[in-house]
């Protein structure tokens, strides 16, 4: 259109970064940061992060280097997300289960200029630096986060974090980004399915998804966060930038348990938080000694894996407000949202929670979630039966996999990010999650949902945790086999276990094999089905399997 321009006026790169800036003046005197004792103002953290880009800009970190963390939700880890991406640099964030050998892996691939680690996790980073050594590669400068009154830099023979910021000039100059499209940070995906993956996230993305999030999750200014998210996983859901925006003030936790999410809770008055399925299932499963009331309305956001009816129920009666979305590292984290309608406040509490297990639809930030067929890429019937792959297309899709352009075109063929997770689509629109494509359990020719099967484990009595991954049968080809945790003071044996499912699926869905042990799981929340499969495998006969005829 004529006389229609593009320019610094009317014009500017979205980023992340702009969030703190704005929270610096709104919300100045504000309390940003709660770890313990220690406590900061948004001016403060806005300061500290300032000195942290100002340190890494004197160590040499220039426009396009990656610079690795390995912290859990501690204040250090929340100012790497601004500091980082200030200096002009890419955050990568290493998951805190990793052992050294895989983070040698990671370290080796993104090739940072610095490591900014946890005092508790210098072990692990030490293992990683001699496993690199021994293969001849640079290694990065190693910088140890302590606790206040923890190891000196002098003691450690590292520099130390806190050290840093006070020799650090507080003036510099952001390097804010020159296309909205550069990369902010670098995500690995959980390794739920194969080796990770390096995730790009643009700050354009980064942008969207922090202002979706916050959205979707009803976060009105000055929300309390409890961060039961780690914040190295898409970093926090990308809420470690989105309360920033808000001038929320954000509850770091070292360590998450039942009572430690009850104690701040009550401490702090929380008005939000998020966690996997396994973190509400820690909550309603806590001790009544570690419950406390509820100081008001509690937003939750859960995702990472389908919840379980069961276990969304349960929250309810506790009075938290649960709001399911679902994602990938892909995604940003959060890619859907399942809306909740008014008319649904009538139905029955199970209805209710079983409504509320589904993936929903596409949040703001994303154009368009579907079930397709992967070969026709036609979209399947809305007939809650017919089974197609989950695919997403938007603005909140990942730039790429780093260094590896080919599995990039692969999961972007076709127009679409392919999520690999199996689903359906009801008449309403809403999408709900069958599996994984890998996990998808194929018994004498009929598909077999280990959701479903998790579902009906999950409302036995004494079932804590449960997970379903097929056994290999000469017969059937595959039977779904149930890995159960028991619920303390709980007692069941296989068999109970089988006569319950059978009783609530078809016989052909039910398990025929029943194994109780603790399940693995990502730093997430996530089962890691992937070493239940291996375990399966090396099965001896003498496992408890329900024998006779053949159904």
């Amino acid at each position: 259109m004529e006389a229609s321009v593009r320019c610094p006026a009317n014009y500017v790169p979205l980023s992340p970064i702009s969030f703190l800036e704005r929270a610096a003046l709104v919300y100045g005197d504000r309390t940003s940061v709660v770890h313990g004792s220690v406590a900061y103002t948004w001016r403060e953290t806005r300061g500290r992060c300032f000195r942290l880009a100002s340190a890494l800009a004197r160590l040499g970190v220039s426009r396009g280097d990656v610079v690795a963390v390995l912290a859990p939700n501690i204040p250090a880890m929340y100012e790497l997300q601004f500091g980082v991406p200030m200096a002009g640099a890419i955050l990568c964030t290493l998951n805190t289960r990793h052992d050294s050998a895989m983070v040698s892996v990671l370290l080796k691939h993104c090739e940072p200029k610095v490591m900014f680690v946890d005092h508790q996790l210098l072990e692990v980073v030490q293992g990683a630096f001699k496993l690199l050594s021994a293969e001849k590669v640079k290694l990065p400068l190693l910088v140890m986060i302590s606790e206040s009154t923890g190891c000196s830099s002098a003691a450690s023979g590292n520099m130390e974090y806190e050290s840093l910021l006070t020799t650090a000039s507080p003036q510099f100059e952001i390097k804010w980004p020159a296309d909205e499209c550069d990369p902010i940070s670098l995500n690995y995906t959980s390794g739920t399915t194969s080796r990770p993956k390096g995730v790009i996230y643009s700050h354009r993305g980064a942008y969207l998804n922090a202002v979706a999030t916050i959205l979707l999750n009803d976060m009105t200014a000055m929300p309390v966060y409890l961060w039961t998210v780690p914040m190295f996983h898409c970093n926090g859901w990308c809420l470690t930038w989105g309360m920033a925006a808000q001038g929320g003030t954000n509850i770091c936790v070292r360590n998450i348990s039942a009572k430690a999410i009850f104690d701040n809770i009550a401490q702090h008055r929380v008005t939000h938080m998020g966690g996997a399925p396994t973190v509400l299932n820690m909550i309603v499963n806590a001790s009544i000694a570690d419950q406390k009331p509820l100081p008001g309305r509690i937003n939750v956001m859960t995702g990472a894996a389908p919840p379980p009816p069961n276990v969304l129920f349960k929250m309810e009666e506790l009075g938290f407000h649960v709001t399911h979305s679902y994602g990938l590292t892909e995604t940003y984290g959060p890619g859907t949202v399942c809306t909740w309608k008014p008319e649904w406040n009538s139905l029955p509490a199970e209805e209710r929670a079983r409504l509320k297990s589904r993936q929903g639809l596409q949040h703001l930030g994303l154009e368009e979630v579907d079930v397709k067929d992967p070969v026709t890429m036609k979209s399947v019937p809305a007939d809650a039966k017919t089974i197609g792959e989950v695919m997403f297309r938007g603005n909140t899709i990942m730039c790429g996999y780093y260094k590896d352009m080919s599995a990039t075109k692969e999961a972007m063929a076709g127009g679409w990010f392919r999520s690999g997770d199996l689903g359906v689509r009801h008449a309403d629109g809403y999408i709900q999650l069958k599996d994984r494509s890998k996990d998808i359990i194929i018994s004498g020719g009929e598909n077999i949902s280990t959701i479903e099967v998790e579902s009906v484990l999950f409302s036995h009595p004494a079932v804590l945790e449960a997970a379903v991954v097929g056994r290999p049968d000469e017969h059937w080809g595959e039977t779904p086999c149930a890995f159960v945790k028991l619920k303390e003071g709980s007692s069941a044996n296989a068999e109970d276990i089988i006569k319950f499912c059978r009783a609530r699926l078809p016989h052909y869905m039910a398990p025929r094999t029943v194994v109780f042990e603790d399940l693995p799981k990502t730093s997430t929340g996530k089962v890691q089905k992937f070493v239940l499969r291996e375990k399966v495998k090396a099965m001896e006969k003498s496992l408890f399997k329900i024998s006779g005829s053949k159904l």
